[in-house]
């Protein structure tokens, strides 16, 4: 549902394998897999996807702007 209601699908490496939605834009994320890391390594993964984040919602904010 979440999905459906949603005009940008953020995936993060997971390909083929997430469903796929007609319409919607999607964008993959490459980042580095977090699985058995320690907190010292996950949080460079956490800061770049907070940064994405905020790059995405400000162009989408800009884009509603026009």
């Amino acid at each position: 549902d979440a999905v459906i209601a949603s005009d940008v699908v953020i995936t993060m490496g997971c390909g083929d394998e997430c469903p796929y939605f007609p319409g919607k834009r999607y964008e993959d994320w490459v980042l580095e897999d977090p699985a058995g890391q320690g907190i010292d390594a996950v949080r460079p993964i956490r800061d770049e996807i907070k940064v994405r984040i905020e790059a995405l919602i400000a162009s989408l904010e800009s884009a509603d702007a026009r």
